[in-house]
């Protein structure tokens, strides 16, 4: 009975690995834009065809949401609390300030600009914590289309690539130190990936400090999305969990790493499990989308993007040089 029911999964597993090999080999031509953002955009191009039939976007649905919520469980693992709490509390309340600042912002700018809610809660979380990775946790908990996810990685990749470029530039304009336009590019650029590249133009200190940094920041996206969901609860009449099980997992993999006792090798394996089950999440959301929406709402989720770059960057030189 298990072997019937799984075999209709069969076709939108092979599908989904075959993206996913792709988006890695496609990534490491081009690594600041990571294998998670080149998985959702191989998934746009494998859903536009007409190949993919009905039945393969239903399976590909299903097996998305179970790799979602593994993925986000095990990105868990990535962090130690003792190595976040090391960072001084200065530099800590500036990493909350600039989170809450920018999420807060750019759905304020949301509806400035006019685009749909769910789209700038989605752009919010990946700009202010830690891009694709947190729009992957954060779509499980709102309304939202397809082509929303897409356009956020979307964004997070153009103006990430953009940060990285200027704030190196910015840093040197400005006379900071290694260790401050770390810091910095820490504190403000989108993906990890992007972060390394921002902050490796002032050497290997910059990058040790910029990633640690980054990962403080990543530490705050459970209680960003548990707050979302208990938000979106209340908006849906208490029909959505409270705090969905995979943020409670979430924090379980936190609290088993914080306690030292995880061996290197098996997180390095984690590490790899992780981007693996996001990019075939990403893979699958990206196969739902519709380029003919995506396309028209494009200018006004272009103008949110950029606005929310410059208030990260913004907010987050600010803070450093307040409380560091």
């Amino acid at each position: 009975m298990a072997l019937t029911s799984a075999k209709p999964l069969l076709p939108g597993l092979a599908i989904t690995a075959a993206g996913v090999a792709a988006a890695y080999a496609l990534s490491s031509v081009w690594p600041v834009a990571g294998a998670l953002t080149v998985a959702v955009v191989l998934g746009i191009v494998v859903g536009s065809t007409p190949a993919l039939t009905d039945e393969h976007r239903t399976a590909i649905a299903r097996i998305t949401k179970r790799l979602l919520r593994a993925g986000v469980v095990l990105l868990g693992l990535q962090l130690a609390l003792p190595t976040v709490l090391a960072l001084g509390p200065g530099t800590l309340a500036a990493v909350v300030l600039t989170v809450a600042v920018t999420f807060l912002g750019t759905l304020g700018l949301g509806r400035l600009v006019r685009v749909p809610r769910s789209l700038a809660l989605l752009v919010a979380t990946g700009f202010s914590i830690c891009g694709a990775s947190a729009i992957a946790a954060m779509e499980g908990v709102v309304d939202r289309e397809d082509e929303d996810v897409a356009t956020a990685v979307a964004l997070v990749t153009c103006y990430g690539s953009l940060a990285l470029g200027a704030l190196p530039l910015l840093a040197h304009a400005l006379g900071l130190d290694a260790t401050r336009t770390g810091t910095w590019a820490g504190i403000s650029v989108h993906e990890v990936a992007q972060v390394v590249a921002a902050a490796g133009p002032a050497g290997a200190a910059a990058v040790a400090v910029a990633i640690t940094v980054k990962l403080s920041r990543v530490v705050l996206l459970a209680p960003v999305v548990a707050l979302v969901g208990a938000a979106e609860r209340t908006r849906r009449g208490g029909h959505a969990p409270l705090v969905p099980l995979f943020v409670l997992g979430f924090l379980a993999m936190v609290a088993v790493r914080t306690t030292g006792l995880v061996p290197a090798f098996a997180l390095d394996v984690a590490k790899t499990a992780s981007t693996l089950l996001l990019a075939g999440a990403l893979f699958g959301l990206g196969c739902g989308v519709r380029l003919g929406p995506l396309l028209r709402g494009g200018g006004r989720a272009l103008l949110l993007g950029f606005l929310s770059t410059l208030l990260v960057l913004a907010t987050g030189f600010g803070t450093l040089a307040a409380f560091t």
